[in-house]
């Protein structure tokens, strides 16, 4: 195995475990659900992307994206 092939699996289940744990600490999105009539126009409703949820979310997009780029770099050997 390659040192490149090495490191590019190394930062695949580090990707992996970061997803993971990013995709648990979200809120469900049915949470706001019951509360359409009106109160999902809040502050918080308005501003989700400045918050805390905001950042899990686009930070999960950021690895969710390396964790395809890094599986079809690695699995390219294999056809």
């Amino acid at each position: 195995m390659s040192v490149i092939r090495i490191i590019l699996t190394v930062l695949f289940i580090i990707d992996c475990i970061g997803l993971t744990v990013l995709v648990l600490m979200q809120e469900g999105k049915s949470a706001g659900l019951g509360t359409i009539g009106g109160a999902a126009e809040s502050y918080w409703g308005k501003n989700k992307g400045r918050s805390m949820e905001g950042l899990l979310v686009k930070i999960t997009r950021i690895m969710a994206i390396l964790f395809i780029v890094l599986a079809v770099v690695l699995n390219i050997n294999k056809f």
